[in-house]
């Protein structure tokens, strides 16, 4: 036996560090003494302080979710509201127990429509973390009240525990007056009150998108849509001369009345809405959701002229204006915004365009006119430099023994796109938008070349002289004089070889530059000759102080001296013409007559005494080598 102790033995057959540690107890002392406390029960009241916290945290938060200024509900993964607050109560108008078993979609409407519908279900499910959207609510005590709804996955449940969702309403209704105060000012006409151009496009774009449909009564839409856009006539005149207080003022009364107009047409064509908007300035819109078609429309605007016929009192002073009216009406299906508006300022510029004062329907056939007049526009100067333009020449004859004594250029467009284009489809665009000048460059510089050419071929034939039209832009926008001497002098043609072509219109009044630019090309001793003589101004007084050469009769002149009826010609038109030829001869000008077409009028054009003829009697416009041909050929007036 040795001189340790020795602990207690592990029964037989187990291991020594199976036997059970020993128990240390901690003596405590109490009213009755000394007490051992022991593991279990120490965790058994640990177990019993955390449900004591866990009861008392639980009925903070549902004392707070009463309590609660913010309405709410804990809503199951069916949608059952499973218990509400005070606040949600008040607002619905009814007692918390109440709601409960109530489907949270029917109490704040988000089951409208299909999106709101889905994406809520979608936080029902799990599959979304959060949703919002805005409702319009009805209040207990009847005021509309805008709310923001809010849906978020509810923390903290246990797996065994149904899933839920908080579903909190908050009263938006001063945010939304506030930020509905600011659209309105955003969308609307300081001046007159009216919608303005935002407003009205985001109107415009809505209706063009919403498909046809059948109302209450089952009459279907049209699915059609009308605008009037117009402008006022002179409105400039009036802000210039009384300021911009009356203008104001006058634009007010307008949006007055233009809205009277659509008030009244849609009292007479119900069915569609009517907006009145002001576009900027002194133009304004009238749109016709659903219109009733093209004739409903002219209506309105006859109506909407008529009302702006009276005359406005506005501070004493009486003003009348009018107004200028472009009228669109087409299906909605294929329309656009774009589209719609454009057609509608094309319209408006045809009523200005037409006289003002009116209205115009919008033609799909002139438009195109317009279109391709634009697309002309555009690729004209391209053209010149691509070399698409070509000339041809039409002879011009003496009426007295058929010569060929000179030849008229014409030039013609090859374009790719519209084909053969004739001088009245392109000369017009060119002179407004300034082109004309380097055309006419070109077409002077080639006319001559190719006449030096003809003379050089056929030097033993007395040489043709080239006439070539000009444009009273070329004088303005250009140093004519010094672009004839440049070609005279490149291509070796004489002056007195050179006939240039002005209309009536272009020379009368001429002083300052164009006289002095006239005068100077006469002196060099190029011709000058007066195109349509006639049909212009017929001021006779300024052919003695123009250096003119030749006088060009017009054709409606010489298309008199037919035999309209078989039997008897015009004797005015033949008056006329005599009358004329022999004021020219006096003044020391000769005459050449415009589209000769029989020889029953050449033979009484040389009778009157008209010196040379132009026409299909003698040949139409040809490529210059068919003119070679004409030079050595034998009178004759025969249509080749």
């Amino acid at each position: 036996m040795s001189g340790t102790s020795e602990g207690p033995r592990a029964p037989a057959g187990t291991s020594p560090d199976a036997v059970d540690p020993p128990v240390t107890e901690r003596h405590t002392t109490g009213p009755a003494g000394p007490r051992t406390t022991r593991p279990a029960a120490r965790v058994a009241a640990a177990i019993r302080s955390a449900a004591d916290a866990a009861a008392t945290e639980l009925r903070d938060q549902r004392a707070a979710f009463n309590a609660a200024t913010l309405p709410m509900a804990v809503v199951d993964g069916r949608g059952h509201v499973v218990r509400a607050n005070a606040a949600l109560g008040g607002l619905l108008g009814t007692t918390p127990s109440a709601l409960a078993e109530r489907q949270a979609c029917e109490l704040v409407d988000l089951a409208s429509d299909d999106r709101t519908w889905h994406a809520y279900r979608e936080v029902l499910q799990g599959r979304r973390s959060r949703f919002r959207c805005t409702r319009r609510l009805k209040h207990p005590d009847g005021r509309t009240l805008w709310a923001e709804v809010t849906v978020v996955p509810m923390t903290g449940t246990s797996a065994a525990e149904p899933a839920r969702v908080l579903l909190t309403v908050a009263d938006i209704s001063d945010r939304r007056e506030l930020q509905d105060r600011l659209r309105h000012l955003q969308m609307h006409d300081p001046v007159t009150r009216l919608p303005n151009r935002t407003l009205f496009f985001e109107r415009l774009s809505v209706a063009l998108e919403t498909p046809p449909y059948q109302d209450d009564s089952m009459l279907p839409r049209h699915g059609r849509i009308g605008l009037c856009y117009l402008d006022l006539d002179g409105f400039k005149a009036i802000n210039d001369t009384l300021g911009h207080r009356i203008g104001d003022r006058l634009l007010a009364a307008v949006a007055s009345r233009l809205t009277d107009c659509a008030e009244s047409d849609a009292s007479r064509n119900p069915g569609g809405s009517r907006l009145v908007a002001r576009m900027g300035g002194d133009e304004f819109a009238i749109l016709v959701e659903d219109s009733g078609g093209t004739e409903a429309l002219t209506e309105l605007a006859r109506s909407v002229l008529t009302a702006l016929q009276h005359p406005f009192d506005l501070a004493g002073q009486r003003l009348s204006v009018s107004a200028s009216i472009g009228v669109v009406e087409r299906p909605v299906a294929g329309t656009s915004p774009t589209g719609l508006m454009q057609a509608a300022d094309t319209t408006l510029y045809w009523a200005k365009a037409d006289g003002r004062a009116r209205w115009t329907l919008f033609d799909p056939e002139r438009n195109a006119h317009r279109m391709t007049r634009q697309a002309l526009s555009s690729t004209l100067r391209p053209a010149v430099e691509r070399g698409e333009f070509t000339l041809e020449y039409q002879p011009l004859v003496g009426m007295a023994d058929g010569v060929v004594r000179g030849v008229e250029a014409l030039v013609r467009w090859n374009h790719p796109q519209f084909g053969v284009l004739s001088p009245n489809r392109f000369v017009g665009i060119a002179e407004e938008d300034g082109s004309i000048v380097q055309l006419g460059q070109w077409i002077l510089r080639t006319a001559c070349r190719q006449a030096r050419r003809w003379q050089l071929d056929h030097p033993d034939e007395p040489a043709l002289f080239i006439s070539v039209n000009v444009a009273v832009r070329q004088v303005w926008d250009s140093d004519l004089v010094a672009d004839v001497a440049q070609i005279l002098n490149e291509t070796g043609l004489a002056p007195g070889l050179l006939q240039l072509e002005l209309t009536e219109s272009a020379v009368m009044g001429s002083g300052g530059r164009p006289l002095r630019a006239l005068q100077a090309l006469s002196d060099m001793g190029v011709r000058i000759a007066i195109d349509d003589f006639g049909t212009g101004y017929s001021n006779l007084a300024y052919l003695s102080r123009l250096p003119v050469s030749v006088l060009k009769l017009d054709g409606a002149f010489v298309k008199g001296f037919r035999y309209e009826d078989g039997t008897h010609p015009s004797p005015a038109d033949e008056t006329i013409v005599e009358a004329m030829v022999q004021l020219a001869h006096r003044l020391g000008l000769t005459v050449t007559a415009e589209c000769v077409e029989t020889a029953g009028q050449a033979e009484r054009l040389r009778r009157i005494g008209c010196d040379t003829g132009q026409g299909w009697l003698y040949s139409r416009a040809v490529a210059p080598e068919l003119i070679a041909a004409l030079i050595t050929a034998r009178p004759s007036t025969e249509t080749p």
